[in-house]
């Protein structure tokens, strides 16, 4: 499972630290080189922590556009539930002795659950509406009219399209969680060689392995 953003980030953050001072304070450039990581092996965990830094980034972007993108389509769904939901109601009382017509409307049984038959029935109730006025005529009297049909019929095809676009979005932060895990766990096993060593080259020096990010008990 990912960590909790805050979390990434210290450790981000805390690696940065770690990388920097390793190349740049001499003593522990020089004990760690003794142990293999020279120059090049810190660039290779800089390069490591870089790309785990971008994707996570990344990330946090997708995600926040899933997030907004869901924010749209849950708020035109509501809408379009409440009006239907009330609609279907004053619906099954004016057409309770018909029922051709409460067939044609879908107005028998439950209102389906799932999103893709839910949308469907809600699709075909405003649209069998809007082909048959003499059906509005006899709504009237509850209040639903050519103009409130008309703005459901709009509602419909504004929640596919929000739908589309939260489901691109939200496949696309899916991609961006799963590249960011991966970056990670690279950076990781990096970091967890790296801190295992230090701990060996600095034995003698545990004010430079701080300088790691390492709390030494004393």
């Amino acid at each position: 499972m990912s960590r909790p953003q805050a979390s990434e980030a210290a450790i981000l953050e805390r690696n940065g630290i770690a990388l920097e001072n390793a190349g740049k304070q001499p003593e522990i450039a020089s004990l760690m080189e003794e142990h293999g990581y020279d120059s090049a092996e810190i660039a290779n965990g800089k390069a490591l922590h870089e790309e785990a830094l971008r994707v996570s980034r990344k990330n946090k972007v997708e995600g926040d556009e899933a997030s907004e993108a869901y924010k749209i389509y849950a708020d035109i769904y509501g809408r379009l539930d409440e009006m239907y939901s009330r609609d279907r109601k004053k619906a099954k009382i004016v057409f309770r002795e018909d029922p051709v017509t409460l067939k044609k409307l879908e107005l028998t049984g439950t209102v389906p659950q799932a999103y893709v038959a839910w949308q469907k029935t809600v699709a075909n109730f405003y649209s069998t509406l809007n082909a048959e006025s003499e059906l509005i005529e006899k709504l009237k009297r509850l209040k639903i009219t050519a103009e409130s049909v008309a703005a459901a019929i709009t509602l419909v095809e504004q929640i596919k399209t929000a739908r589309a676009a939260y489901l691109k979005e939200k496949g696309e932060s899916e991609d961006a969680t799963k590249e960011k895990d991966a970056a990670f766990a690279k950076m990781d096993k990096w970091m967890s060689d790296f801190y295992a060593v230090a701990r060996i080259a600095l034995e003698d020096k545990p004010q430079l392995l701080e300088a790691l990010g390492k709390i030494v008990k004393s």
